[in-house]
């Protein structure tokens, strides 16, 4: 028999199949408007807040103007008697995010004071979307489904307007603490997520259907340790998405508090190493860790080391030299295919230390996702606690400096590998899988100017594209490789083939003043002056201290 359902009878089914569409709040706020003295109060925190964080930061200008932040300020003094308390937070937030680093913050997942609630689930932005990755024992059947509205907004409208919360020091960091936002009731009301503070209505869909649920507020949210990311390990109280008929993962298998840890896997000759945190543990300092780890390396068959740094945030920077030490005095390490470390979003701060060094002084290649931390950076954070509220504001005290030319927003993974909805629900760890299914290739330069040298520049182009287009390449920045190619080419006066390059890489990377200043210089060893004086300008507005093309331009313009 065949029973035809209508689109009404469909969402009623696929509502029971995800269970409850509502659950009721737990000790809802009142809904009383701020009293006078509630107003004076967060008025004086507020003035207090902007007195103390130029004062206190490192430069809090480096970003934003200061006239764009006292004006932030004027606006929230004036909107604070229309406000509720916790969109006065909320505001209060945005300021502190506006001045741009990951250490300026006012963060509702590690501040008691603040007292946010969250949802009855965990979000997770995966490759293919934003995901319930975990959800409360009492709504387990919404574990799996992917999110396509937030209210009335989609996923990305929604983070997107959570962003602005966040002190962050580039995309990444801003991915990975923006889920938790988006499961806070008060956060969604006072973006205009949803209409009630008490709870939210989410659109999800599975198995290609969809259905609209209302979530209420389940507690208190779970604050957050500042080094280590411990979202991951289970608890009791919630459903996880991820099978549990498979064996987890290995970066899944170890309490997170544990801050370091290697597996010698023999079968694969493949040393495993998780270092969640910047710091001494109880019974075994790193500096013992690292000795205890070199001397396996230099007794053991060991050909891959596989240095997981996702779930590390953070710590002493000063620790990581010992660590350092073990791998470069590791002699089968010493060649490319031999050292692996794992990045993703929540590697920052101290962990971001370790990755530019490993970076300079090893041939590590990276695998995962780019950083949540860039390499030169402000960062030492100290507290700033707010007189009346008891709010923490958090401000970075030191810039952290690795080299002055380095723009990068992230250590990009020379290996893209990033965690799908699919790969964690069945267990897969793609980056650990990249790992093992590496071998050595060619540069994307090299396999370029092996087509250069035959004369065949069209083939240089395709190989470069077909380069590009492999989703390993998916981040990997060619900048520095595409203007040593040109660069040889222009002293072989190969001069064709040497424009066509600096072209490219100035079409790769329109943003970065270096590749239009290359450009403007064979340009003008080519007689192009007009080209050139278009592509120094080029450069000087991309990068107003480029004090070389201001001196040729003046030349050029005499």
């Amino acid at each position: 028999m065949n029973f035809i359902y209508s689109n009404a009878a469909l969402a009623c089914v696929f509502a029971i199949l995800l269970g409850p569409t509502w659950t009721s709040p737990q000790e809802p706020p009142s809904q009383r408007p701020l009293t006078p003295a509630q107003v004076e109060a967060w008025r004086e925190d507020l003035a207090y807040m902007a007195r103390e964080m130029p004062r206190r930061h490192r430069n809090l200008y480096h970003t934003v103007s200061r006239e764009r932040f006292d004006s932030a300020v004027a606006a929230l003094h004036h909107r604070i008697p229309r406000l509720e308390r916790h969109e006065v937070i909320v505001e209060l937030a945005r300021i502190a995010a506006l001045v741009g680093d990951g250490h300026t913050n006012i963060a509702p997942t590690r501040d008691s004071a603040i007292g946010f609630r969250t949802l009855p689930v965990k979000l997770y932005f995966f490759r293919d979307g934003l995901f319930i990755r975990a959800a409360d024992r009492q709504h387990g059947n919404l574990a799996g489904a992917k999110v396509t509205r937030i209210g009335q907004a989609t996923p990305e409208e929604a983070y997107r307007r959570v962003r602005a919360l966040i002190g962050q020091d580039n995309e990444m960091d801003a991915r990975f603490f923006a889920p938790f936002l988006l499961a806070m009731p008060e956060v969604l009301h006072a973006l205009r997520l949803s209409s009630q503070r008490d709870s939210a209505e989410f659109v999800l869909e599975r198995n290609g259907r969809q259905s609209t649920v209302r979530l209420g507020a389940r507690g208190p949210v779970s604050l957050m340790p500042s080094d280590t990311d411990v979202s991951w390990w289970p608890d009791s109280e919630w459903v996880d998405m991820r099978s549990s008929r498979e064996p987890a993962p290995l970066w899944l298998r170890h309490n997170p508090h544990d801050e370091y840890w290697f597996e010698y896997l023999p079968d694969i000759h493949l040393v495993y190493l998780q270092f969640n945190k910047v710091g001494d543990k109880e019974g075994e300092s790193l500096a013992e860790f690292s000795s205890r780890l070199l001397a396996l390396l230099d007794t053991a068959d060991v050909r891959r080391v596989a240095l997981d740094l996702r779930l590390n945030r953070g710590g002493n920077g000063g620790l990581n030299r010992s660590l350092v030490l073990s791998l470069i005095k590791a002699r089968k390490l010493d060649q490319p295919g031999s050292l692996f470390v794992l990045i993703g979003r929540s590697t920052f701060s101290a962990a971001q230390f370790l990755v530019n060094e490993l970076e300079h002084y090893t041939n590590a290649l990276f695998v995962g996702e780019p950083s949540g931390g860039k390499a030169n950076s402000y960062g030492d954070s100290r507290k700033i606690t707010l007189p009346h509220s008891g709010i923490t504001v958090r401000v970075s005290t030191l810039w952290w400096q690795v080299d002055e030319r380095d723009k990068r927003q992230w250590k990009a993974p020379d290996i893209a590998a990033e965690l799908t909805s699919s790969d964690y629900r069945n267990n897969v760890d793609p980056a650990l899988q990249a790992v093992l299914d590496y071998r050595v290739e060619p540069s994307v330069s090299d396999r370029m100017a092996a087509a250069l040298d035959s004369g065949d520049l069209s083939e240089a182009l395709r190989r470069y594209r077909s380069y590009r287009s492999d989703p390993k390449h998916r981040y990997a920045d060619t900048e520095e490789e595409l203007n040593s190619l040109a660069y040889r080419l222009l002293h072989e006066k190969r001069m064709d083939q040497a424009i066509a390059i600096f072209e490219l890489n100035a079409a790769e990377h329109p943003t970065s003043a270096n590749v239009w200043d290359s450009l403007g210089e064979a340009c003008l060893l080519l007689g192009r002056r007009e080209a050139a004086i278009q592509h120094y300008r080029k450069s000087l507005e991309l990068d107003p201290s480029n004090e070389n093309a201001r001196s040729v331009l003046a030349q050029l313009q005499l």
